[in-house]
């Protein structure tokens, strides 16, 4: 494609009558935060503020505690305590699912590896032979085919739990907090450190987290399984620059904390889930062709997702990372799709999708 000089210099006049968004500079797409974000005022990026302000108004009346908007790495806007430490819930899986690509590049981890080679099992009843197969890999995809009782399950996780041995392992998505547990034994038992500790000197530290601390987790265990549950508390300031980094492939700087292979690979989909979006190795995904539509997530999006309405949303489409927390309210993902819509719309992109049906109080 080949551009005349008169069109080079008509499209930011063209640009200006239509209040689009600013032309980025090269050097604004490796913008990084420092050791505090830097912050672009919306009006200065192109947003549309009204529109903006009707997202903070409705994000305040679903219970929201804290949320930030980064896009070509600054902060466009924020709400909330962003310093605050709050639980994590599930998205503590995407944050060990990156330590473990960590680890495969390491030769630490084998993805290939079965239950049974790796000496895993469980109190009684203890697994079968045939439920030893899983691997390790199937393991990250919830498709262990493993329905064994497990440590931190919602009343709903265990309702819907599928019977003992109704699935070889590979053969059946069930989001199974089994599974989950089991990879943070396996990770430490590998790496042979704890998840938070090497969270922090893997990942924390070398993207410049604010708040997080290793003692801002701790191993839940319970009597029906051997294996603990690992849950996290953050902020959403620190989550925003853990989203950035998976935007940007796993880059930080001059670095790679994550392997850009292992980014790709864990967030492309390798199941369908019960909200019409793909699921990778313990991330939420999109498609490359088409809207989730319950969270009206942009084409090539994904997300962590964790009970109550903790969310980070990564949208590579439109440069975008989005951070959700609540303390006492319960936010769901049509609601988030809804505050999705009016982000989109307020940042101006050519397509803000459909607003998710019902997400207005």
């Amino acid at each position: 494609m080949s551009f005349s000089r008169r069109s080079v210099l008509a499209a930011p006049l063209a640009c200006l009558a239509l209040r689009c968004p600013p032309l980025l500079a090269a050097s604004d797409a490796t913008v990084w935060p420092g050791r505090e974000w830097d912050r672009t005022p919306p009006e200065q990026a192109g947003w549309d503020v009204q529109v903006l302000a009707q997202a903070r108004a409705y994000s305040q009346s679903i219970g929201t505690a804290s949320f930030v908007v980064v896009q070509h790495g600054r902060i466009i806007d924020s709400w909330g305590d962003i310093e605050r430490r709050l639980q994590l819930y599930s998205v503590r899986k995407s944050l060990l699912s990156a330590l473990i690509g960590i680890a495969v590049a390491a030769g630490q981890i084998d993805l290939n590896a079965t239950l049974e080679s790796l000496g895993i099992d469980d109190n009684s009843p203890a697994l079968t032979d045939a439920e030893k197969l899983a691997t390790v890999r199937q393991l990250l995809q919830s498709r262990s085919g493993v329905y064994h009782p497990a440590a931190y399950e919602m009343a709903s996780q265990v309702r819907r739990r599928p019977a003992r041995g109704s699935h070889p392992p590979g053969t059946f998505w069930y989001y199974n907090n089994w599974d989950f547990n089991v990879l943070g034994t396996i990770y430490e038992r590998a790496v042979g450190t704890s998840i938070f500790a090497n969270f922090q000197r893997r990942i924390g530290d070398p993207i410049g987290m604010q708040d997080y601390r290793p003692q801002d987790g701790r191993h839940l265990k319970s009597e029906v399984s051997a294996h603990s549950a690992y849950p996290f508390h953050m902020s959403a300031r620190d989550l925003a620059r853990f989203g950035l980094l998976f935007l940007r492939s796993g880059r930080w700087r001059d670095a790679s904390p994550v392997p850009a292979s292992w980014v790709k690979e864990s967030t492309t989909a390798s199941s369908r889930t019960q909200l019409g979006s793909g699921y990778g190795y313990m991330w939420w995904t999109g498609f490359p062709d088409r809207r989730v539509e319950i969270m009206n997530l942009s084409p090539g999006g994904f997300w962590a997702d964790g009970n109550f309405g903790q969310f980070i949303i990564i949208d590579p489409g439109n440069d975008l990372v989005v951070v959700h927390q609540t303390d006492t309210a319960k936010v769901e993902e049509r609601q988030m799709g809804h505050l999705m819509w009016l982000l989109l719309r307020a940042a101006r992109v050519p397509d803000p999708g459909r607003d998710p049906a019902g997400a207005r109080n």
